[in-house]
């Protein structure tokens, strides 16, 4: 079983669910933090696949990536224009302790 930073339940779930008013952003965060943890590396994945994963609209997946970008908790790369990416979670809060 993949172990959960306490600080996405505890607080970065309550910003995203509550505050935002976004809970797909939640479990796409969460979904690809856990994968990319399996996986060992970033997870490179379509929309259609990653909203299919979750049990959401590809038009939801969009938008939580999008604001999860906009929030810099999500990194997405691309070898060209056309090419899927690749997505890696951040832990900004991580960076805060170590100050």
């Amino acid at each position: 079983m993949t172990e959960i930073d306490p600080y996405i339940i505890d607080v970065l779930m309550r910003d995203l669910v509550g505050h935002d008013r976004r809970p797909a952003s939640f479990l796409v965060y969460l979904w690809l933090a856990a994968e990319a943890e399996q996986r060992g590396s970033e997870v490179q994945i379509g929309y259609r696949e990653l909203a299919e994963n979750i049990g959401i609209s590809k038009s939801a997946a969009q938008s939580a990536v999008r604001w999860l970008i906009k929030r810099r908790l999500l990194s997405a790369k691309k070898s060209n224009a056309t090419a899927i990416p690749s997505y890696k979670t951040l832990s900004p809060w991580k960076g805060r302790a170590q100050r």
